[in-house]
């Protein structure tokens, strides 16, 4: 009979329980996650295996013919001290040592990098944290001052900051070579920190501040310790810049200060290059920079990736 059906009317259906229901799709893999996938492919590792050794075969040459005499460098390419490897010695670095020009330029580029770097590290992330949460009047209005510096030009300030050193006393200085890289350094440092800084949860902030926090205690036990590879990041471009720069040094140093670059710069030829020097003094200048990027390149990579996963 039709009044016979397997459900009769006015019966309520079956309702799925949680266990019924269809499971939750995985969450999507992050860009951390996806970027290692894609690195482990095969064809992908040898196309970085090619560009490294594209990249390192320049830095190898150069090293190559630091321990290479003149001679040796004027008749035979340096991939010869492959084979024949009585060709190297020290005696290129031995000389660079003793030359007193060299070696007082070396620390030149020592005594500008380092503070350089540590005063726009330092103010820098003195400024991000005041941009980034702490109220004041035209906080807004000067955060895109900084912004608009950005897009300053190093060559336009050249001739006017010289001047202006000159009238002070700073020209021909290390002072003045400092104060000039901190003056252009800190826009990028103090856009890049406020903005890494604002990221950090205001919930974190606030609990500090009812525990009595001050700002100077949230700063130096929460926001630095946070922003560790920001700060190591930043660190890190800044030497770069400061250390290779040759076109500040060269206009705002005299020879009392100068840096290792524009000492290089110096012992070139009219019709060549004299090999005996420019070779190791280039390594030397090559080698502290490797030597800062790979001590920093943990915390490097961590400001790299920061933020790519939320």
């Amino acid at each position: 009979m039709s009044g016979h059906s397997t459900i009769e009317r006015g019966a309520s259906l079956p309702v799925a329980k949680n266990s019924d229901r269809a499971p939750a799709l995985p969450p999507r893999p992050g860009l951390v996650s996806r970027l290692t996938t894609w690195l482990s492919n095969g064809v992908v590792q040898a196309v970085l295996l090619v560009v490294a050794l594209v990249w390192i075969t320049p830095l190898a040459g150069l090293f190559l013919s630091s321990m290479r005499s003149e001679q040796d460098n004027a008749a035979k390419g340096w991939w010869t001290a492959l084979t024949d490897p009585g060709q190297l010695s020290l005696d290129n670095y031995t000389a660079l040592f003793k030359d007193s020009g060299i070696t007082q330029s070396f620390w030149n580029t020592v005594l500008i990098s380092v503070p350089a770097t540590a005063l726009v590290v330092g103010i820098a992330a003195l400024a991000g944290y005041a941009f980034a949460w702490l109220e004041f009047p035209g906080r807004n209005a000067i955060f895109l001052v900084v912004v608009g510096l950005l897009v300053v030009p190093v060559q336009i300030g050249l001739l006017p900051v010289a001047k202006l050193f000159g009238a002070i006393g700073l020209f021909g200085t290390i002072p003045g070579v400092i104060l000039f890289h901190v003056a252009y350094g800190l826009p990028f440092a103090i856009f890049l920190l406020r903005n890494y800084f604002a990221e950090i949860p205001r919930e974190m902030l606030e609990a500090a501040r009812m525990d009595g926090g001050g700002e100077w205690r949230i700063f130096s036990r929460l926001i630095l310790p946070l922003g560790r590879p920001a700060l190591a990041s930043l660190a890190i471009f800044q030497f770069l810049w400061v250390w290779n720069d040759m076109l500040v040094a060269l206009l705002f140093a005299d020879s009392e200060s100068q840096p290792l670059t524009v000492a290089l710069q110096s012992e070139m030829r009219q019709f060549g290059s004299n090999i005996g020097v420019l070779a190791p003094g280039a390594f030397l200048s090559l080698v502290v920079p490797l030597v800062v990027f790979f001590a920093f390149q943990r915390h490097f990579v961590q400001g790299v990736m920061a933020g790519s996963v939320k």
